[in-house]
């Protein structure tokens, strides 16, 4: 049986979470973390678009794509904020999927380029690299402000 990837919907936020306790993160930032709020909030705005790969009615992966203008990249680049996978799943399948998915929403909404953080895995980077992803240099980050619970 293949996997089915459609569009999340507000019900699978809940499910999405509890993967990520056990899911194999093939492009991980490092925190693994996910706010389930915001997470509620991007299944209804039009620069994310989240996904859900299912065989039969069980969560197999998920993924997240953030849209952001670039005057750089002559247009939108789609960002994979978030991608994981059931390990109790063929992740490879789940993961063709699911990125097979994320390049046809970010085409779709114009994006130029697809970018995502380089796993650690060689397994997981041969993954991407099936699938048209080439290595580049890391992106550098700095926070803007101190996240609410550092804070307190």
């Amino acid at each position: 049986m293949e996997y089915q990837v459609r569009a999340a919907r507000i019900t699978d936020v809940d499910r999405l979470v509890a993967l990520s306790h056990e899911a194999v993160f093939v492009a991980d930032r490092g925190d693994t973390r996910i706010a389930p709020d915001l997470l509620r909030q991007l299944v209804y705005l039009p620069q994310a678009s989240i996904f859900v790969a299912e065989r039969g009615r069980e969560l197999a992966g998920g993924a997240v794509l953030a849209l952001r203008p670039s005057a750089r990249a002559g247009g939108y680049v789609g960002t994979v904020d978030l991608f994981m996978v059931d390990p109790q799943h063929d992740i490879d399948l789940v993961t063709e999927a699911l990125i097979e998915e994320l390049l046809r929403s970010a085409r779709n909404k114009g994006c130029g380029t697809v970018e995502a953080a380089q796993p650690e895995d060689p397994i997981d980077r041969d993954r991407w690299s099936r699938q048209g992803f080439i290595g580049a240099v890391p992106l550098l980050q700095r926070p803007v402000a101190e996240p609410a619970a550092a804070r307190r």
